[in-house]
């Protein structure tokens, strides 16, 4: 059994039941940042809403339960969130989201890195 660090319970969203309430993946592909998530059985264009606000990517789902009956249910419903920092450079005129078969994308171009600069001498006294 592995054990929990603090920052492990940072990237973790706050939900009713242990673990991530969103499972997600994310890297660099190219000159792309992308976030991948896993949400099955929810409807994108109603439950989700994906902004960016700075420099941090939060997803936000709102499950609703889809019985009144008593039933067993394994399923878990509410709000679920997570928050992902995106890197630096990111472009918020290119950030793209799609949903197919249960998965999430998110996509956006990173502006290429920064060249160093010019060295600045140090001047030391005698």
């Amino acid at each position: 059994m592995s054990t929990l660090t603090p920052l492990d319970l940072l990237r973790w969203s706050w939900s009713p039941f242990p673990g991530p309430g969103i499972r997600i993946e994310e890297q660099l592909e190219g000159d792309r940042f992308v976030v991948r998530a896993e949400l099955p059985g929810v409807d994108p264009e109603k439950d989700v809403e994906v902004t960016l606000s700075g420099e941090v990517l939060k997803i936000h789902v709102e499950r609703k339960e889809a019985f009144t009956g008593k039933a067993q249910s394994e399923f878990h419903y509410g709000s679920f969130f997570r928050t992902v920092p995106v890197p630096a450079g990111l472009r918020p005129d290119t950030v793209e989201a799609s949903y197919r078969a249960g998965i999430l994308t998110i996509s956006a171009l990173v502006a290429e890195n920064q060249t160093a600069g010019e060295p600045i001498p140090i001047k030391t006294a005698s």
